[in-house]
């Protein structure tokens, strides 16, 4: 199973930092992760990448961003390449989540065009699908959501690991995740239309935290956390219902 948070512009640099290092005590002793059932992936702010991947390295728990630009390089001032994030060893990249596309724009095509920077700089997308309303054409918008996303990088040849955390629009922030009915069934649905993928991956977000992954678990590979996930001690109560589930898709 896969386990992710990402935190956005809640914390600063050393709340993160804090937050990783008292993670990273978990990690390094549960049975979850030494087993190898359970990853970990983080996705701090920009400048605290470096400083955080020499935390979470060791402790098995891999770092990436919450967005990267659509060129390698050029006159983007104040954009960052994937070509940097790799260098600078940051292995995930977030892509279209649901408020870069309300807040600052981001069209099908800016999403498409991001997912291929991330996979032909050999980043793993953690590519964000959705319905913005409960609908019974939900597996429909976002199983089109991901064949648009990838479009660009299945046209150009570019291929690797590929994380689709579904958060339907509706449910983020909400004070409850979506009825874990419905994730099941967005859960098969993705993994029925990824099956061609080995290396694709589900996992739910939008108000997930403790309590749900054993209602969830036989349709998604894991959870990308929010702000349920901002005490750290969250992880390791996520870590035992995982290693009771076990880790195998």
């Amino acid at each position: 199973m896969l386990i992710g948070i990402s935190f956005k512009t809640w914390f600063s640099h050393a709340r993160t930092l804090g937050w990783l290092r008292a993670v990273a005590a978990t990690t390094r002793t549960h049975d979850a992760v030494t087993s190898g059932r359970v990853r970990l992936f983080a996705l701090p702010q920009y400048p605290t990448i470096p400083a955080a991947l020499e935390i979470a390295a060791p402790a098995g728990i891999a770092i990436g961003a919450q967005d990267l630009a659509v060129h390698d390089d050029g006159p983007w001032t104040g954009e960052v390449s994937g070509a940097v994030l790799a260098e600078v060893g940051a292995t995930l990249a977030e892509v279209g989540h649901a408020e870069r596309r309300a807040h600052f724009g981001e069209t099908d095509a800016v999403v498409a065009a991001k997912t291929h920077a991330a996979l032909r700089n050999r980043l793993t997308p953690v590519l964000c699908v959705g319905e913005t309303e409960r609908s019974p054409r939900a597996a429909d918008e976002v199983r089109t959501q991901v064949d648009r996303a990838l479009a660009p990088a299945r046209a150009a040849g570019a291929g690797g690991p590929l994380v689709i955390a579904y958060e339907p629009v509706w449910a983020i922030g909400a004070p409850e995740p979506a009825p874990a009915g419905h994730v099941r069934e967005m859960g098969d649905a993705l993994r029925d239309h990824l099956t061609g993928l080995p290396d694709a991956r589900v996992l739910y977000g939008g108000s997930a935290g403790p309590g749900l992954l054993p209602r969830i678990a036989g349709s998604v590979d894991g959870m990308f956390l929010g702000r349920f996930a901002h005490d750290p001690a969250a992880v390791p109560a996520i870590l035992d219902e995982a290693l009771t589930i076990g880790g195998d898709r």
